[in-house]
């Protein structure tokens, strides 16, 4: 029997427009959602909307609605989206669904038999925007600590729940389960706030009336934290479908935002423990993403539409870029400027080549086909060695949610496939008749595409389909070991992978045959400014094992180049160095950083010298 895997998203206000931040969380949790399938888990994949409260009541009203009429149109913007951004969730769960009314209103009355409920009066400070009650001390300048709105002060007649009751118990399981609450930053902060002591909380309203009346006494509707909070169990099956509930309860994993850390680590799992309900095994808070370096605002007017993001640069791209930039749990920066970098770099140049190139050879010289091993190879056992290094890197980041770290992990195979075609010269290969050399060299890096796309296909599945349009393999998790190509395929070039957004990538000497290598002319060759100039700062790229971001010294004025000799050098020991660059590139963006120049090196492409003056130079001299 397959292991199950139960993943969640939050559930979406339904009056916000769907922004990056909505389809960060939701292309993450689709993820793992796919990565878990592949490995042969049978996977419930539950996102959905949060459609009752004041905000909705009240936009219902300026638009001449009734609440539901609001919702059911409002509701749409997000199923449209996550349809366009592949997203393959099993259920969608809407708060006014009567599943989810009968299971919320079932908690209640579990909890209320247990008494840890009791009526009494509220007084304190609500955000009806964040739907949060504060007290006085947490308000900072007497606004929301949250969003910085105003609040309004409410006195009414409400049901408590007996949160304090909990305080202990909560506080024992997050600590005997240091995962519980990831990442580490954030199981920290809310250690730090139990330890301040729980308070019992207001857990209905009687100031308005679009919500789920509380049991036996509809004055009240549940309180909207109350109400959102218990989707993660009527979305999969509670009251409605026990069979299918008692399989997947408890949820292995809720993304969620970092705002709304408190509600999932603190009020949810006391909720539950009232209840006599396991606690979910993990809830990870990932970060925000800011535009540009400032917050999205709509008043700013820089909030970022993911729909428009998709149509400009793919689905792929996007849900490729969400994930590689920025650790998961930490928070990071979108901009144009980067994606393109993403694309350029990482996609069109390093994968997208290796693809198209791997494809015209196979045209070439063997007829189509993916080859057979025929030879041993010393090469292809070291690429064999990093694809496996590779794909156990990215199992261990995928059970830590480390998605930048698994991409990471990838593109290590991605770049040892593109060294392993430049070294092994194919072409040379095939004008030397040695084709069982050729054949295995060939067979070799399909095999490397092969691992690469299945282990691409969580994160980026239109990707891996336009790869086995090419290459025709199974997404199976069971193939995961090297030699799963299998015997001698028929394969067909298609495009490339991914348009071009810069010029060219230059291609490895000798792939295309050239009638006649002619050279250049003295006048072109003088066209190069290549000068001496002086490191005088130097770091890693993040999210690269490769590049190292210069500044240099050209006498007369300071460039920034992007180097790959990061395998070679680190970065204190190329500070002061002074080395010979061409100046006069057009400047091209790597990682999305732009590099303005291009160092002299030479040897392999993990062992670079650094061509540098043998005498003194003075920074700025022409080399001639």
């Amino acid at each position: 029997m397959a292991k199950k895997f139960y993943i969640t998203t939050p559930i979406y206000y339904v009056n916000d427009v769907p922004h990056i931040g909505h389809a960060y969380t939701t292309i993450a949790a689709d993820v793992i959602a796919r990565y878990k399938r592949l490995m042969g888990f049978d996977v419930f994949f539950l996102t959905g909307t949060d459609e009752h409260g004041k905000k909705v009541e009240r936009a219902a009203e300026t638009q001449g609605e009734k609440p539901i009429q609001h919702a059911d149109r409002m509701v749409e913007r997000f199923r449209s989206l996550w349809k366009k951004l592949n997203i393959s969730n099993n259920d969608f769960i809407r708060t006014t669904e009567q599943r989810h009314r009968a299971g919320a209103a079932s908690i209640w009355n579990n909890i209320l038999e247990k008494g840890d409920i009791y009526p009494g009066t509220y007084e304190d400070w609500y955000c009806t925007p964040c739907e949060s009650y504060w007290p006085d001390k947490e308000l900072i300048n007497d606004k929301c600590p949250q969003c910085g709105r105003n609040v309004e002060k409410i006195k009414e007649e409400s049901y408590f729940f007996r949160m304090s009751k909990y305080e202990k118990p909560l506080m024992k399981h997050i600590e005997k389960n240091p995962d519980f609450i990831m990442p580490a930053s954030r199981r920290n902060e809310i250690l730090s706030f139990i330890r301040q002591g729980l308070r019992d909380i207001s857990i209905s309203r009687t100031s308005f009336s679009w919500g789920i009346p509380v049991p036996d006494n509809p004055k009240h509707v549940i309180y909207v934290w109350f109400d959102a909070l218990t989707n993660y169990l009527t979305g999969c099956g509670y009251t409605e479908d026990m069979d299918r509930f008692n399989k997947f309860w408890p949820a292995d994993v809720h993304f969620i935002g970092k705002d709304i850390l408190r509600f999932h680590a603190v009020y949810w799992p006391t909720f539950l423990l009232s209840a006599g309900l396991p606690l979910p095994k993990r809830v990870f808070a990932h970060g925000w993403w800011t535009v540009e370096g400032q917050k999205m605002s709509k008043s700013i007017g820089n909030v970022v539409d993911p729909n428009k993001v998709a149509d400009e640069y793919g689905v792929d791209v996007l849900r490729y870029f969400l994930l590689r930039e920025v650790p998961f749990g930490l928070d990071g920066d979108f901009s144009e400027t980067a994606i393109k970098g993403r694309l350029t770099s990482d996609l069109a140049n390093d994968l997208g080549n290796l693809v198209h190139r791997v494809m015209g050879l196979s045209e070439r010289f063997l007829n189509s086909t993916t080859g057979l091993p025929q030879s041993t190879d010393s090469k292809g056992a070291s690429l064999r060695e990093t694809a496996e290094k590779s794909i156990a890197g990215i199992h261990k980041a995928m059970d830590e949610q480390a998605f930048q770290n698994a991409l990471t992990a990838l593109w290590e195979l991605v770049s040892a496939a593109n060294r392993y075609v430049a070294e092994r010269e194919p072409w040379k290969l095939a004008k030397e008749k040695t084709s069982d050399r050729l054949s295995t060299v060939i067979y070799n890096s399909f095999e490397a595409i092969r691992l690469t796309a299945l282990m691409l296909s969580p994160f980026m599945p239109e990707t891996t389909e336009k790869i086995r349009s090419q290459i025709p393999f199974a997404i199976d998790g069971k193939t995961l070991e090297w030699g799963g190509l299998g015997h001698e395929l028929a394969v067909k070039k298609s495009a490339p992978l991914f348009a071009k957004l810069e010029k060219e990538p230059i291609e490895i000497k000798g792939e295309k045959e050239t009638k006649k290598d002619e050279g250049i002319s003295i006048e072109e060759f003088r066209k190069i400014d290549l000068r001496i100039a002086e490191i005088i700062d130097a770091q890693n790229v993040k999210g690269s094992d490769k590049l190292i971001k210069l500044i240099v010294d050209t006498g007369n004025e300071k460039k920034q180049i992007v180097a790959g000799i990061g395998k070679s050098y680190t970065p204190p020991e190329l500070i002061g160095k002074r080395i010979i660059i061409a100046a006069n590139l057009k400047p091209a963006l790597l990682m999305g950083i732009e590099s303005q120049g291009m160092v002299l090196a030479s040897g392999e492409p993990d062992k670079l010298s650094l061509i540098v003056p043998e005498k003194e130079a003075v920074p700025g001299s022409k080399v001639k």
